[in-house]
């Protein structure tokens, strides 16, 4: 009966790992499978509160989601990465108005280069695989 108890918590655990881990079911991190760890601690403290589903920010929400990312077509995919490096090169995100409030938010001179290069190379190698 334990080992059954033991081998039931074990599966219910590596279940909600699993879930966990391909992000379907977490609302406070970003969906981007291939997204690498460094980036996306970087969205999901910096830009995944306004860009994300669940948001009260119709405008970012709709601009870009990192909850549905992954699910978007190459093409979107390929614009929605060519239009993050835009907005990292003017240095319009996060807007000024939002830093007035939320300064913690900033996003520093080293994480924006790393965005910028994760952009870059990831609209890259969707235009190489078409």
């Amino acid at each position: 009966m334990k080992q059954k108890s033991l081998f039931l918590g074990l599966m219910m655990g590596f279940t909600s790992l699993s879930v966990w881990a391909v992000g379907t079911e977490n609302p406070t991190k970003p969906q981007a499978g291939s997204m690498p760890d460094n980036v996306s601690t970087i969205i999901e403290q910096r830009c995944f509160g306004c860009h994300n589903t669940d948001s009260k920010n119709d405008k970012a929400k709709e601009d870009l989601d990192f909850k549905t990312f992954d699910g978007l077509s190459t093409m979107k995919k390929m614009s929605s990465y060519n239009k993050i490096a835009e907005v990292l090169e003017k240095q319009e995100m996060p807007p000024q108005k939002f830093l007035e409030k939320f300064p913690d938010k900033n996003v520093t001179d080293e994480e924006r280069t790393v965005l910028l290069e994760w952009a870059k190379n990831e609209a890259a190698t969707l235009i190489k695989g078409n």
